[in-house]
């Protein structure tokens, strides 16, 4: 897979990774309720991580069938971990996204399609410039379904060649997920002409809407 940036922005990226979003303004109020999977039976719900989670929402929340994308942290040892927390790397969560879907809308097998398509998933707990287990990309199945889905793909897609080194993503049982602080969600859109925004993930986003342009929210 190609990597999205340029050799040009290297530095540039290095300096603004996402191991700085201390510098974004201060989060005031936080939600620390755990979010669990209590939407009616019409939705379902895939937990994945690709890195900064300010990139992974960017993109699946502009999926078609996807009603709801929050950015927070899973696979950890902590219970209600803060983003401090969590950039040490010593809590054992990744930034992920909790997304709630309409199976009818998009399938789980489309989400998987689009969450190998828009990383790099044989670089070990990075993402370009940001390094780190908490950037690690990783499948959080909810059900024996989603379990073998994950894995098979992972197989067939190590199997074909199609990515020039073994694939590392993680595929572990979901057991809790923690929302972001507030600041956090839909970064993106919010502060789109933050540095980061512009360089890291604008060429992620623009990208991955030619790609996958008949999947896209009208």
């Amino acid at each position: 897979m190609k990597v999205f940036l340029t050799g040009v922005l290297v530095t540039i990226v290095t300096l603004i990774s996402c191991a700085q979003k201390q510098n974004a303004k201060k989060n005031i109020s936080k939600d620390m309720t755990t979010t669990t999977n209590t939407v009616n039976t019409a939705t379902d719900t895939a937990t994945f991580g690709t890195g900064c989670f300010w990139c992974t929402e960017a993109i699946f929340e502009q999926l078609d069938g996807v009603i709801k994308s929050t950015s927070g942290y899973s696979g950890g040892k902590v219970a209600n971990p803060t983003y401090k927390e969590v950039c040490t790397g010593n809590t054992g969560h990744a930034e992920v996204i909790q997304v709630v879907y309409d199976p009818k809308k998009i399938t789980y097998d489309e989400l998987l399609e689009v969450f190998w398509k828009t990383h790099d998933p044989t670089t070990l707990n990075r993402q370009g410039a940001d390094v780190g287990t908490q950037y690690r990309s990783v499948i959080f199945y909810h059900n024996n379904e989603q379990k073998e889905k994950a894995e098979k793909y992972k197989a067939e897609l190590d199997k074909s060649g199609a990515f020039d080194n073994p694939i590392v993503t993680e595929i572990s049982p979901y057991t809790q997920f923690y929302a972001a602080e507030n600041y956090h969600q839909d970064y993106y859109n919010q502060n789109g002409d933050q540095p980061y925004c512009s360089i890291v993930i604008r060429p992620k986003v623009e990208k991955f809407q030619k790609v996958f342009k008949s999947k896209l929210k009208h």
